[in-house]
């Protein structure tokens, strides 16, 4: 199911997947999967993920 939060989360601070996915040094694709809710991350990707986007990182344990 598709993370609408992070979506528009990314959406508002004007990024990319690709720019998310460099600032959480992780690979595109795996980030598109993420926000797509295919796939979850690590508590640690979750972090820098989190950092990145300027939010709570338990968010994605909490769907």
């Amino acid at each position: 199911m598709v993370r609408i939060w992070l979506l528009e989360l990314r959406n508002q601070k004007g990024i990319t997947h690709q720019e998310v996915a460099d600032k959480a040094n992780i690979k595109r694709p795996y980030y598109t999967q993420i926000e797509l809710g295919i796939r979850n991350p690590s508590p640690k990707v979750a972090k820098r993920i989190a950092f990145t986007l300027s939010f709570d990182w338990e968010l994605f344990f909490n769907d």
